[in-house]
């Protein structure tokens, strides 16, 4: 339907509109899993130059993977390890320019080049992590960030 890039040429107002669409979306709808696979599709049909879109979990002490786009994924990820487990550990995003310079890259489909991982925190408590890649260097700039960021945070009314 529309990508950063070439839908309105602004990025910002094109990444509002997606939240907007988010919102919409999940309107009084109370399933977890039918949220988030929605979400995933909803940012696979937004970003261009993605190649994997989609939530890991927090089950028992480490992330599973939960709705996604893309090609099959690993499925288990421990507290600490490769960029998502970063992410719940810091508590904050990842935004990895190169994930072949990250110690400890999860290489789960070899043609990702860069990644952005949002922590989901709901009261204080892990839930998750958003989890985005690209078969691009540096394809994530702080732009995405921000709004990724607003994008989980609406998100996370709706869980």
């Amino acid at each position: 339907m529309f990508q950063t890039t070439s839908y309105s040429g602004d990025k910002v107002k094109d990444y509002e509109l997606m939240i907007k669409q988010l919102q919409s979306l999940l309107e009084g709808e109370k399933d977890k899993v039918a949220n988030l696979s929605n979400a995933s599709a909803l940012l696979n049909q937004f970003l261009n130059e993605v190649n994997w879109v989609g939530f890991y979990l927090w089950k028992e002490d480490q992330l599973v993977l939960g709705p996604f786009q893309g090609l099959p994924a690993c499925i288990r990820i421990p507290y600490g390890k490769g960029v998502c487990g970063t992410a719940i550990k810091e508590q904050k995003t990842q935004r990895i320019e190169n994930v072949h310079h990250f110690p400890g890259h999860i290489a789960c489909d070899s043609a990702s080049q860069s990644e952005i991982v949002i922590p989901i925190f709901i009261d204080n408590e892990v839930f998750g992590v958003l989890d985005i890649d690209s078969p691009i260097v540096d394809r994530f700039d702080e732009t995405d960030q921000i709004y990724l960021e607003k994008f989980v945070d609406t998100l996370k009314s709706y869980l």
